[in-house]
């Protein structure tokens, strides 16, 4: 098991910083080699499907996330939980973004990250792989032009 929290301050409001994070597609955008499809129709909500695609041609795997929390971040915040559930890679993540006293708004990234067949001796290098990953992941998606608005 690899858990994990990501904490990050952001001058976006808390609806703009939700929509953002939360726009599966493009987060093939920040996470390298990865390919985001979405098996669903929009809008994205409790039981929305995705697959996260990562390799080199037929080398990689697929990581498919169902939502399974959805409370959109309004004013206040908002919180998203995602359940696993790949043969490969499984565990769960949970995306909390709040409002900040003054302006902006705070996101906590929380994640246990589990990878079949890899031993428990390697969770500490997989914590620390996971959480540069998606700090950059986080980083890279709160700061890139915002997400096309869904018809």
């Amino acid at each position: 098991m690899a858990l994990f929290r990501i904490d990050r301050q952001s001058s976006l409001p808390a609806g703009e910083a939700w929509r953002r994070l939360t726009a599966w597609e493009r987060h093939a955008d920040v996470v390298p080699l990865t390919r985001v499809t979405v098996r669903t129709p929009p809008p994205s909500g409790e039981g929305t499907v995705f697959v996260a695609r990562t390799g080199l041609g037929p080398a990689g795997f697929d990581d498919v996330m169902e939502v399974v929390t959805w409370r959109p971040a309004a004013e206040g915040g908002g919180l998203c939980r995602l359940e696993k559930r790949g043969s490969f890679v499984t565990g769960w993540a949970e995306i909390e973004v709040s409002s900040r006293a003054g302006a902006g708004s705070t996101v906590a990234w929380r994640e246990d990250l589990r990878v079949r067949w890899l031993p428990r001796v390697f969770d500490g290098m997989l914590v620390a792989a996971a959480r540069w990953m998606f700090g950059r992941a986080v980083d890279g998606l709160l700061s890139s032009p915002p997400p096309r608005p869904f018809p």
